[in-house]
């Protein structure tokens, strides 16, 4: 069964870009462009999490989003990888809990080798 991985980015070039790419890899990609809630998570499923730390739109940061993530005990073993522009991302995915962070632009292979590093 594929892994699959959850993408929220407010960016829908983003989302493309990373649906197909990760497809090609034969991952299952669920992709939100706003943000989501623990509930949300729990339905879906991820065996890995892309999130996106400022989503225009939505009433929490991506380390907001992560920190509640981390605190739900079914959910805190799925690594979240922050990915973001962001100066002080290292700090906010420290922060929050992240097992990760990314840093855009970024670089694909970069980008896969670092999600393989938490799935397989």
């Amino acid at each position: 069964m594929a892994k699959r991985i959850l993408v929220i980015d407010d960016d829908e070039d983003i989302l493309s870009i990373l649906d197909i790419l990760f497809a090609e890899e034969g991952y299952e990609v669920v992709l939100q462009n706003t943000g989501t809630t623990a509930d949300q998570v729990k339905l879906i499923g991820p065996d890995l999490i892309l999130l996106d730390v400022r989503i225009v739109g939505f009433s929490k940061t991506g380390d907001e989003i992560c920190a509640e993530i981390k605190r739900e005990l079914e959910l805190n073993d799925i690594p979240v990888l922050l990915v973001s522009a962001e100066h002080d991302v290292h700090q906010r995915a420290s922060t929050c809990g992240a097992n990760g962070y990314v840093n855009k632009p970024f670089d694909i292979n970069k980008l896969l080798e670092k999600v393989k590093e938490f799935i397989t």
